[in-house]
Order: structure tokens, then sequence, then C-alpha cells
């Protein structure tokens, strides 16, 4: 259990952050990670609780407390503690296909939940899974593990996002022949794309597809399926389909002045920015820049952070970030215990930029778009925005955000970036594949199943789900990859 003592002796230390103004000028990962003899230390202060809430990925009000992959935490926490790396690294893969994409860019579910966290510091859990999957490439435990038997079935996966990539991951070490179809001209789907740069660098994905390769599964790169590739070719030519898509459809603002020029989707800010930097390093002016832009960004969550970070390191002229939801308390409310997701406000890497570089917190809550206003050319100079407050609502009982009458008031603005969340699957291939979908456009399976209502096609991540995080996703692409073992071979022995 590590040592007994440990969160009495030693005090949470976490790895150092680049300082804001220094790390804004380029687009790396700016954390340096404890040493080994460091991390070791910190895997001490692990108690292996008699209830391990950090591994438990319950639901609880408010959202899942602990792991959703039921990551073995006290016992890699305890290998750590005693140098046992390789053992620990074993560990960690027998519940998470990708912990060098989650020791990255996951909120650490298992830090909220930890024991620790009640009345002092949590265990640096994220950070000592970084320091398993770090040291395990960099010892040769990560190396390629080629599957000694086959058993001639072969798999389509559609997206190569966190989902897709770790059905294929599973399904291919259980034997099968699995194929991997990505619409876009690189391999990693949401975390190629949509996560950036300074959360996590693509060598890093590159560098695990590379071993996947090696591995056995095939990818296929520019394969729009459901409109360059037909979807009848994959059911005829594949004896299972799992669709992982995403929930691609941007959430949209429609107000007066939509039009106007120099509004665009987060997503497709971000994208062009990580395409143009791999591509040729932002050299050619062919992403969407916010250089010398006064930038409004929409939507307080963390993907309107990551624009709030990106729109500085283009160099922005000034950023807000607009938020309807009132500002959160600093500290856990009564109605908010542990263990329960802590609702509490949370300063992230962007505004902390922000804040070094314009000397003032860019988030304004309580607020939302009235109109958009352009100039004579139909260019966006000014946005309208009202005050919000919490009314309940009369007819349902529930509370709403309603607007302040007389509370409206312009700012200078000519680029506003639209993060406020997604709204399902694309309907071109839910279409072409027949699935049903729900009312919110996810695609339609019995509770807690994978398998749609078509006949050998399965879904997985957030385009069964919704919208959510790297960690679910990789949940539910390797829930699905047993749904599909079962549905070929009859049992599973995918754990």
């Amino acid at each position: 259990m590590g040592k007994p003592t440990g969160f009495l002796e030693y005090q949470r230390e976490t790895s150092v952050a680049v300082p804001p103004l220094e790390r804004i000028k380029n687009f790396n990962e700016f954390h340096t990670p404890l040493s080994m003899e460091e991390q070791q230390t910190q895997a001490a202060r692990c108690m292996e609780c008699g209830v391990p809430f950090c591994q438990a990925g319950m639901m609880l009000p408010g959202g899942a407390s602990g792991c959703p992959l039921n990551n073995l935490v006290p016992e890699w926490n305890d290998l750590i503690y005693h140098g046992n790396w390789e053992e620990a690294y074993d560990r960690l893969k027998k519940t998470n296909n990708f912990p060098e994409f989650t020791s990255r860019v996951c909120p650490a579910l298992c830090e909220a939940a930890c024991t620790c966290g009640l009345n002092g510091d949590a265990v640096t859990t994220k950070e000592n899974e970084h320091g398993i999957i770090e040291y395990a490439y960099e010892m040769g435990y990560a190396k390629a593990r080629v599957p000694k038997v086959r058993t001639g079935k072969k798999i389509a996966i559609i997206g190569s996002g966190p989902s897709g990539l770790a059905a294929a991951d599973t399904l291919n070490r259980r034997g099968h022949s699995v194929t991997v179809y990505e619409r876009s001209d690189r391999l990693g789907g949401l975390l190629m794309y949509g996560i950036p740069n300074m959360k996590l660098e693509k060598w890093v994905i590159d560098r695990k597809i590379h071993i996947m390769k090696e591995e056995g599964v095939e990818f296929v790169v520019n394969a729009n399926v459901g409109e360059d590739v037909k979807a009848a070719d994959i059911l005829k030519n594949y004896d299972r389909v799992i669709l992982a898509c995403g929930a691609s459809n941007p959430r949209d603002i429609k107000v007066p002045g939509r039009e106007a020029k120099g509004i665009y989707f987060a997503v497709d800010f971000l994208k062009s920015t990580t395409k143009a930097l791999l591509d040729h390093g932002l050299k050619d002016g062919t992403f969407i820049s916010a250089k010398g832009k006064k930038v409004m960004v929409i939507g307080g969550g963390d993907t309107g952070n990551d624009c709030v970070g990106t729109s500085i390191r283009h160099g922005c002229a000034s950023v807000i970030q607009v938020e309807m939801m009132p500002k959160l308390p600093e500290t856990r409310e009564d109605n908010n215990p542990w263990p329960q997701w802590p609702r509490v406000l949370k300063t992230d890497y962007g505004q902390e930029e922000a804040i070094a570089k314009f000397g003032q917190d860019p988030r304004i809550y309580q607020t939302t778009v009235k109109e958009f206003i352009a100039d004579k050319k139909g260019n966006l100079c000014k946005v309208k925005l009202v005050k919000l407050e919490p009314k309940k609502d009369e007819t349902t009982g529930r509370m709403r955000m309603a607007e302040v009458e007389g509370s409206e008031y312009t700012v200078d603005c000519d680029m506003v970036l639209i993060a406020a969340g997604f709204l399902g699957s694309q309907t071109y291939v839910t279409k072409a594949f027949k699935v049903q979908t729900n009312e919110r456009d996810n695609v339609k399976t019995e509770a807690n199943t994978y398998e749609t209502n078509v006949k050998n096609v399965f879904v997985a991540g957030d385009m069964h789900r919704g919208q959510s995080l790297v960690v679910w996703a990789i949940k539910e692409g390797r829930e699905a990859a047993k749904a599909v073992d079962i549905s070929l071979m009859g049992y599973t022995n995918i754990n």
C-alpha cells in the first residue's frame, strides 16, 4: 500500500509548468515531469484505501466519481513506490489502452475522488500514470506485441478517435483483423485536431499509431465513409462494423447578424491551427488566424479555454470568454460533498495566460450574445451582449438562465469563436448505415449495449453517448470491442 504514513510525511508535488508569458511563444507541451525518485515519493502517499473511490467510476450527482476505466490505481501506485515500474505498466495497460493520452488530457476524475483529497491534497495519480507510460517507452516495455493467433474475422472501424482506436487495439490483441477508416488526412480524430498541441503533442499519437501498425492494425486515411466510401461496401467486406465517428455537429449561436464575416466554430479554428502547424509550422497563412484580433470566445468549457490559449499564441489583441452560467465557488459547497466531482472554480492554462498577458481573467459570467454587428463590408465589428440571472421556470419548476431586462451592452470584437458544445453524430453517416438515432442525434442502442438496429453494426464513443471525455471514449471503445467479440466468437476473454 505504498508507505502507510506516506500521506502524512510527504506533501503533494506536481510537475513544474513553464511560466505563462514564456510558454505562449510556442505550441509545445509545457510541463517538466518529476524525476523517477520524486514520482516514487508521490506514489508513497497512496494509502490503498479499503474502498478506493479513485478507481470506482461510479455515477453520482454531478457526474462520474473516480476513473471510468476502473484503473487499478492503488496497485500501480504501490508498484511505483517499490520501484516495480514494469509491473506497474502491466497493471496500467490491463485497463487503459492509451495512458499516454489520458495522462495528458484527462481531467483526473481519479484525483477528484481520492480519499486524501477529503481533508488534504489528492495523490498525484495522473502524473504517476504519465511516469509509468513514458518510462515504459524509454525502457522498451511499450513495444509492439503482435498477436500469435488470428481468428480470420475482419472488422471495420469508422473513425480513428479515442473510441475507435481503443476498439481497434482491443480487437486486434484478441486476434481479429482490424481496419480503421479515417476521413481526415491524419489519424487520431479528436486527439489529433480537436486538442491543441500544448495539451497533447502529436508525436505522442503518431508513436502509438506506429506501434498499432506493427501489431497488425490497418489504417486508411482520407476515407470519408458514407460519402467517398460506400457503407454497403464496408458491410459486404467485413464481418462486423463499429461506428466511432464522434459527436461532430457544433452547436451554433443563432442570433441576428450570425452571417457576419469573422465568426467561426471552435473546432474549425483549432483544427486549422494544428493542421497548419503540422504541415508547415504556421508559415503560409492558410489557417484561421487571431493575430491582431479582438477575440470573443463563446463557451466556458475546455474547448473554450483551448481557444483562449490558441488565440494568445497567434498574437491576438485581446480575448474575452463569455459564459452563460454563474461563476463557481472556489471551494466545495455543502451540496457538493466528496467524492462527487468538485463543482468549483478552475482556472485553466488559457485563462492563466490571458491573466498574465492582459492583466485580467478573460471570463465574463452570466452573459450571452444578443446580436452580432457587422460593418458596411459585412465584417464583424461589435457584439451585443446581455446579462443573465437564474430564474425558476413556472412550467417545469427548473432553474434557467433568463435575460436581465435593460442589461444589454456592446463590445468591440472582430473575431468570434463558438465553443458551445456539440449536438450528436453527422446524419450522412447514420443514414448511410441506416442506424436509428435518438432525440439528441446519437446512435440508439439498448441501455448499456453497443449493437445498433442494423445487424453486425455497433457503435462507440461520442457517437453513442454524446460529447464526453477521452477517458469515456476509451471505455466505450473497449466495451464495444467486447460486444463485437462475443457476437463473433460466442464468448469473450477480453477483460
